[in-house]
């Protein structure tokens, strides 16, 4: 079947155009493509991504020395050889984040949920810990062993002990 639009007025045909760019309009608002924010290797000090989704982003080899990520959710983002040294993740959501060789010292991670993440060679020292959620997560016997001797306290979103996520004795 073949459509021939000679025989309508001009009108007809300016209507249906404006119909069909009404239509795909609307259809773009539904329609969101999935973006991934791509962070590697840049420098991000003192920098604010509270109360953000990043979901899925990357952060690899970057510095975030000092920034806050606090209440972020940060669901699956890559962070492997980050600088996070001082950074405030209170409140994170870190559920499957890869933490690997990340340098986490001095870093706020209170209430924070790590259920899943790897943190194998991960850097601790002086982190906050109290209410964190380490459910699942992989990392070294040593750095387990040192958390535990501060573990604390049971994480709000979760209702998890931290030392019980630890297996702290």
């Amino acid at each position: 079947m073949k459509l021939n639009f000679k025989h309508l007025p001009s009108s007809t045909l300016i209507n249906f155009s404006l119909i069909a760019i009404a239509l795909l309009a609307t259809i773009s608002l539904w329609v969101k493509p999935a973006w991934s924010a791509d962070y590697n290797k840049q420098v991000w000090t003192d920098a604010d991504f509270s109360h953000q989704d990043l979901t899925d982003a990357s952060f690899d080899h970057t510095n975030l020395r000092g920034s806050d990520l606090s209440f972020s959710k940060a669901v699956g983002v890559r962070f492997f050889g980050a600088n996070m040294s001082r950074t405030n993740l209170e409140g994170a959501d870190l559920r499957y984040a890869s933490l690997e060789s990340t340098r986490l010292t001095r870093a706020n991670l209170t209430d924070a949920v790590l259920e899943g993440a790897y943190l194998t060679n991960a850097m601790l020292q002086e982190s906050t810990i109290t209410g964190a959620d380490f459910t699942d997560v992989l990392i070294d016997p040593t750095t387990e062993k040192a958390l535990c001797e501060r573990a604390s306290g049971t994480n709000p979103t979760t209702g998890r002990n931290t030392k019980d996520t630890l297996y702290c004795p």
